[in-house]
């Protein structure tokens, strides 16, 4: 880790100093790892003597992870993504959309940055929600307790 700050833009450097995470990569056998494909928990302290790191979850031995910086940009760049994927199904009726506290203007600099970009994927789709500290959904096959996200529940027709 080290290493790798020293090799940071001066930018990222400053971004590093908050928004420094630690991705668990979901599928220990995938040989390319992709953008979703890791469950990102807090970096809660560095021994740098010991070089130990302390996670907000349990790590197993031989497990990969990779660190993460949080900025609003990718942030924004991620939700689109999964956004435009999912537009392309069924005809949304309907939305709830669950949005971490750490989201949001303190975030982004400017407010209903998440709901904006989904009317840009949904348009005419209403959606309701609220601010959380914390969301459920999915990594993989599989579905965790999230921070610093924003949650869809796509309502279809049948």
């Amino acid at each position: 880790m080290q290493t790798l700050f020293q090799d940071l833009t001066e930018a990222d450097r400053v971004l590093a100093q908050h928004s420094l995470f630690v991705g668990i990569a979901s599928n220990e056998f995938k040989t390319t790892l992709e953008q979703g494909d890791f469950l990102v928990r807090n970096l809660l302290g560095v021994d740098p003597k010991t070089g130990a790191i302390a996670v907000g979850d349990r790590i197993r031995p031989g497990q990969r992870i990779q660190f993460h910086l949080r900025d609003a940009e990718t942030s924004g760049e991620d939700l689109a993504l999964l956004l435009d994927r999912h537009r392309t199904e069924s005809e949304a009726v309907g939305a709830l959309m669950f949005s971490c506290l750490g989201r949001g203007e303190g975030l982004y600099g400017q407010p209903n940055h998440d709901s904006k970009l989904f009317d840009r994927y949904f348009t005419q789709v209403p959606v309701s929600g609220f601010f959380c500290n914390g969301e459920i959904g999915p990594v993989g096959n599989m579905t965790f307790l999230h921070g610093y996200t924003s949650v869809f529940g796509i309502v279809r027709q049948p």
